[in-house]
């Protein structure tokens, strides 16, 4: 049956493109990351401060909220991809701002997901307020290998006395297109900490990277996540060392950041202020890359990348017109989506 499933997934995923004037057919993959902005269900779970998302809290979070939130995440993650996949979206998509492995069960029962029997990966982390990172997928395109969490450490004592536990660095190992490949979705502090946090944040993940490579030269990273930094800033450019250019990511440890063009040109995924941050990064080992003037598509290469964009995940009226359409606003419930766009990368690999 996989075999079937796997001719499927390779006939609906065709692409073609012209290369050096003679015509290739090749394989096309999307993956992607959404930080859904506060999913929770509606029940305490101990030991977190999840009091505002129930239903006598802030946020007066009912059964009805709960679902629409689930259908309305379901209808953007369906989605992801298919500008250029359109039958079957996304192989992964990494997810953060996730309760617990409930949510993660009930967004994969919605029908546009349950449709493509999309399954997930999820490891309960320490975060105060219990928020995750999951990673969902189609088991028909990418197969499970190893799960594990890694956890953010702390250097200060008196952020190791005050048991600042917070989101870990969820690891995902598995085979697309026949190789092997390795997906880290992150959520970094938010920025009512300081760029230190965040810098720490980079370090890590960068020896997680580091660790990975040194496993095997050849496995194919894709690191992603809620940054709550752009680009440019400390933690990715420096900290974690992701290049600007793929030119500038030359060697077997290099990584290469596909978005930091795309916020320089003015646009991004979530709006503060009237201006856009692009928080939400897919950022790529040098493995997947093809340097100036070489089109080596043996392997899983990298193509392009994407902001998705609908119009239903906009204001369209009022003081807010033109940013995120979000679930909540001055304490109104919006009924929308999040206060963070997706973001995607394509690969591609050459038909033999």
């Amino acid at each position: 049956m996989k075999k079937v499933l796997s001719l499927i997934a390779v006939m609906f995923l065709v692409g073609t493109m012209n290369a050096q004037a003679q015509e290739k057919k090749f394989s096309v993959y999307a993956i992607g990351f959404y930080n859904l902005e506060n999913l929770f269900d509606t029940c305490h779970d101990a030991g977190h401060n999840d009091y505002e998302y129930l239903p006598d809290g802030r946020n007066k979070w009912s059964g009805l909220k709960y679902t629409h939130k689930l259908r309305n995440m379901a209808r953007v993650l369906a989605e992801m991809g298919t500008d250029r996949l359109p039958l079957v979206g996304c192989a992964a998509i990494g997810v953060s701002e996730v309760e617990n492995a409930k949510c993660l069960t009930d967004l994969c029962n919605q029908e546009p997901l349950k449709a493509r029997n999309i399954q997930f990966c999820h490891i309960e982390g320490p975060d105060f307020r219990g928020v995750d990172c999951g990673l969902l997928y189609n088991p028909a395109l990418f197969t499970v290998r190893n799960v594990k969490l890694v956890p953010y450490i702390y250097k200060k004592k008196e952020d190791i006395e005050k048991n600042r536990a917070t989101r870990g660095f969820l690891v995902v190992s598995g085979t697309l297109a026949d190789e092997h490949v390795t997906i880290i979705v992150n959520h970094l502090p938010s920025r009512g900490a300081t760029s230190y946090y965040r810098e720490l944040g980079g370090e890590q993940i960068r020896a997680v990277k580091d660790s990975l490579i040194n496993e095997d030269p050849n496995v194919k990273l894709f690191i992603m996540g809620d940054m709550n930094d752009d680009p440019k800033d400390p933690s990715m450019s420096v900290a974690l060392g992701a290049k600007r250019k793929i030119e500038e990511a030359k060697k077997l440890n290099d990584l290469y950041n596909p978005f930091w063009d795309i916020h320089a040109s003015g646009t991004g995924t979530l709006m503060y202020d009237g201006a856009w941050n692009l928080f939400d990064q897919i950022i790529l080992s040098n493995s997947l890359l093809n340097q100036k003037g070489k089109k080596d598509y043996s392997t899983l290469k990298f193509w392009q990348p994407q902001i998705f964009r609908r119009d239903y995940l906009f204001q369209q009226e009022g003081k807010y017109k033109g940013g995120t359409l979000r679930t909540h606003a001055g304490g109104v419930w919006l009924d929308g989506y999040s206060d963070h766009l997706p973001t995607l990368v394509y690969v591609v690999k050459e038909q033999k």
